[in-house]
């Protein structure tokens, strides 16, 4: 079953879950060929079932507050869409899904650069919640490109020259 999982971490962020619930994004998933939408709505509101057109059958929803760990939902989604937060794009990136990162407008802080430089290296693409449903339904998901993996021990190093480990 082709699915979508939609995070928004810790965080509030109503507008995002209220836009991939809306009719037209269930429409723009069930055009792609998505049959399950899995939200994760933080500390914001739980969303309501939507109704769905009779005329075509529905996508599942399910929604959840929180769990202690996302990895189920990261391994088993198709596409994630995420808040702009480092901790979320990181995670989704490193289990090698495609992502969509969806931009807070009404915070002003570092989620546009680090959207824009991600997506700059082929990682993302992002959008804000008005221009969600129509990134969906434009979406090349071959396009995107590998995230590389970390190399923490070139951390470690660089930190034990610092404090003169080495």
């Amino acid at each position: 079953m082709k699915s979508m999982f939609v995070t928004v971490s810790t965080t509030s962020f109503d507008e995002l879950i209220t836009a991939a619930r809306s009719p037209s994004a269930l429409q723009a998933l069930q055009s792609r060929g998505y049959q399950k939408l899995v939200l994760q709505a933080g500390r914001g509101s739980l969303p309501q079932p939507q109704p769905q057109p009779s005329s075509s059958p529905a996508v599942a929803v399910e929604a959840f507050r929180f769990k202690d760990s996302l990895a189920e939902e990261l391994q088993s989604a198709d596409l994630v869409i995420s808040h702009t937060g480092a901790g979320s794009c990181l995670e989704t990136l490193e289990n090698g899904k495609p992502l969509i990162v969806v931009i807070n407008d009404k915070l002003m802080n570092h989620q546009l650069e680090l959207a824009k430089q991600l997506h700059r290296d082929g990682c993302v693409l992002y959008c804000n919640c008005s221009t969600l449903v129509e990134t969906m339904q434009s979406m090349n998901l071959s396009a995107f490109k590998p995230f590389p993996p970390g190399q923490p021990e070139k951390f470690a190093s660089f930190l034990n020259k610092v404090l003169g480990l080495q």
